[in-house]
């Protein structure tokens, strides 16, 4: 791992790259031939995450989709060419290790990793582990996806990962003591910060051990969208504040994050509307329908980041060799 000497870090301000909120994906390619690239899209047969694939399978690239059900994926995916569907259940570690050891058999790189699945503010539900499921999805399951994948993202050259994060980040960080509500009552959306606070520091940790192999790390918002991710929602909640974006315009900061030139040498930040978010320092939590236009220094912050680091190593068994 780099020390702190060699690790560069990147500003967390914005570049300007020249894109916004209603960019799409396919804007941010530009026209990019990413024939001969791989990537893995989790969660990449509905919403943002079909988008992400179509977008990067259309440039030439070749898209690994896994789903838990793939049968389900099937005909979402149909019309999508150089598409591949595999299986995958993120809160069940041994479907993790199974899916990777297919892929690194296949002797490929990977130069693309895109965390895109998740789940949002279900019930309380615990994995086989007794892992709150928010937790365990979106965060623990990605963390040992990578971890199992390494190797692959090493053997590219010039990988990035890129791990969909939000503006949930708003409702609380990573409760280091009680992480999976043992001791606390079930807040659904505590339980949704605190796992989305995670997927962006996991892209602090993670660039910082992949920068000298030359993978490169980035957390997304990729903006507020009516997808299946809604589903737990009440008509109530699901009407709450924001502009909705379509799922062309959320999928354009995780694409632009995996390809973008403009990010070359750059890596740990936390980006929206395709760019770099600027550090919102104070921030009044009032509630759900905040609008929040940046990021918060919890979900950026490089001791936290280390601590989830060991956290996860711990709750997962999986070290990054």
């Amino acid at each position: 791992m780099p020390t702190n000497n060699t690790y560069k870090i990147t500003p967390q301000t914005p570049l300007p790259s020249g894109f916004g909120p209603l960019t799409t994906a396919r804007e941010t390619l530009g026209g990019r031939d990413l024939s001969g690239k791989i990537a893995i899209v989790t969660g990449g047969y509905s919403g943002v995450g079909l988008e992400t694939t179509r977008a990067l399978a259309e440039a030439g690239a070749t898209v690994i989709v896994p789903a838990r059900t793939p049968e389900k994926a099937r005909a979402a995916i149909a019309d999508i060419p150089r598409v591949e569907l595999e299986e995958l259940d993120l809160m069940a570690p041994a479907s993790i290790d199974a899916f990777a050891k297919r892929f690194l058999d296949s002797g490929r790189p990977l130069d693309m990793l895109i965390n895109n699945a998740g789940i949002m503010a279900p019930p309380l539900v615990r994995d086989t582990r007794g892992f709150e499921s928010q937790f365990a999805t979106n965060h623990l399951g990605h963390y040992q996806l990578t971890g199992r994948l390494w190797s692959a993202l090493k053997q590219s050259g010039s990988a990035r990962v890129v791990s969909v994060s939000s503006t949930g980040i708003r409702f609380g960080g990573v409760d280091f003591d009680d992480p999976n509500f043992e001791r606390r009552e079930y807040d659904k959306w505590q339980a949704y910060g605190q796992s989305k606070t995670a997927n962006a520091l996991f892209a602090v940790g993670l660039d910082k051990r992949g920068q000298t192999h030359g993978i490169r790390a980035f957390s997304v918002h990729p903006g507020r969208i009516m997808t299946d991710l809604a589903r737990y929602l009440s008509p109530e909640e699901s009407a709450i504040g924001g502009i909705y974006k379509t799922t062309e315009q959320g999928a354009a900061t995780s694409v632009w994050c995996a390809t973008s030139p403009q990010l070359a040498g750059k890596g740990g930040v936390y980006c929206m509307d395709a760019d770099i978010a600027e550090i919102i320092p104070d921030f009044d939590l009032q509630g759900l329908g905040q609008v929040l236009t940046g990021v918060l220094p919890w979900a950026i912050d490089a001791n936290l980041a280390e601590r989830l680091w060991k956290l996860s190593e711990k709750m997962t068994g999986v070290k990054f060799s």
